[in-house]
């Protein structure tokens, strides 16, 4: 069973990995496509800098919001039919969905991107499926361990991925790469994903005749945010994400216009930032794994991450390298948040609804990457930093939350707190 438990493990790394990858390829890329100084806008001369921000804003929103609506159903199914099919049916559309983009970028077509954007996040429900995959498998006192294992994925995918992106989409490197150079290479990656699932990942769930409910996304929410359980911790996670995800919407797009980076720059620093979270994960939070609490670890976590985002707002073109001297705590913050955030949730959930929490937690996370989407845009057209501003208020009232909110004696009796 143990070596059974590794290979479904290393299987789950590299599917992770592989496919944030893709979705770092991203990252440099977006900032080249509205701003009206680079030589890869798609923005049409009539538009002004404010309405090109705003539809950057929605663009990126639209993955967050399909995959709210969708992914929950995906879990669910994943329930009933088993992870590994699930898996095979999300990845493929991201890899159709990438290739859209692409020819949407070379036609200049607005509604393309926006289809595009929206197909991939319908299908989106790759990385919750793959917690469900870890907590099948993961005995109680391994599962933030397991859990620091894919954000070590998650890490290595922001290595490499916001580097190659930049790379790929710099004619200096090699002539005939652009803009869409970076989302064909991301499409080949996740038919690679395909095949190594396809061929490597053996089904961990067991099968059951669970009913399908379409409604579920929105159910989610409201349980997420009102059971008894689940309200203790839902809530605060979801303001953390939402924290980060005003901070990563626009980051990019800030370090092009405010700090003037290329794209390569960008992802030299995407990629740096992930050297960080990915030495988080394989060092601090597998030796604290076993040592100590989760929630103990989320009452510093969430504030310290909210805190490094607040830091970003006070960075002036006088003190620019200062960008590069917050990155190693944020990424410890983040890593120990998601690791130990995520550990929890299984801790508290019974084995045979574990997919379905899984899903409510990534409604949870899609919706907090949604809003903050649709409102940064508006944010950074009055003044561009004002994203990271509320980004790092809104997290630091999320760990507030959670130290108020979350109180350890009332799981003790079910699931040894």
């Amino acid at each position: 069973m143990k070596n059974s438990n590794t290979k479904v493990l290393l299987v789950v790394f590299l599917t992770i990995f592989l496919d944030m990858l893709g979705i770092g390829i991203l990252i440099p890329v977006i900032p080249l496509l509205i701003l009206k100084t680079s030589i890869f806008c798609i923005i049409p001369d009539s538009w002004s800098t404010s309405q090109a921000l705003i539809m950057g804003g929605w663009l990126m929103a639209m993955y967050p919001l399909f995959q709210f609506i969708c992914a929950p159903i995906l879990g669910q199914y994943s329930d009933k039919f088993g992870r590994r099919l699930i898996l095979l049916f999300s990845i493929s559309g991201t890899a159709i969905s990438y290739l859209l983009f692409a020819y949407a970028i070379y036609c200049k077509n607005i509604p393309l991107m926006f289809l595009a954007r929206s197909i991939d996040g319908a299908t989106g429900g790759n990385i919750s499926v793959a917690h469900s995959v870890i907590g099948d498998i993961s005995e109680p006192t391994k599962r933030a361990r397991n859990f620091g294992i894919v954000g070590m994925a998650l890490g290595s995918g922001f290595i490499f991925g916001p580097f190659v992106g930049g790379k790929l989409s710099d004619s200096m490197i090699v002539d005939w790469f652009t803009s869409y150079t970076p989302f064909i290479f991301a499409s080949f990656l996740c038919f690679l994903n395909v095949l190594l699932i396809l061929y490597f990942l053996p089904e961990t769930r067991v099968v059951n005749k669970a009913n399908i409910d379409l409604a579920r996304p929105f159910i989610n929410i409201f349980r997420g945010f009102s059971d008894n359980g689940l309200r203790n911790i839902i809530p605060s996670i979801f303001l953390f994400n939402a924290g980060f995800s005003f901070f990563t919407t626009f980051w990019g797009v800030i370090l092009a216009s405010k700090f003037f980076y290329n794209q390569s720059q960008i992802g030299d620093f995407f990629a740096y930032f992930g050297v960080m979270v990915i030495l988080a994960q394989g060092v601090v939070v597998r030796r604290l794994s076993s040592k100590i609490t989760d929630y103990k670890v989320l009452r510093i976590s969430i504030i310290a991450t909210g805190l490094c985002i607040l830091a970003y707002y006070f960075i002036s073109l006088d003190n620019v390298l200062y960008i590069y001297f917050i990155p190693p705590l944020m990424a410890l913050a983040i890593a120990l948040t998601k690791a130990f955030s995520t550990a929890l949730l299984t801790r508290i959930t019974k084995a045979e609804i574990r997919g379905e929490v899984m899903g409510i937690n990534s409604s949870s996370n899609a919706l907090s990457g949604t809003i903050p989407a649709l409102i940064a845009g508006y944010l950074a057209s009055g003044y561009i930093m004002y994203p990271v501003l509320i980004g790092g208020m809104c997290t630091i009232i999320g760990g507030l939350l959670f130290i108020y909110k979350f109180r350890p004696d009332r799981f003790s009796s079910e699931v040894g707190l």
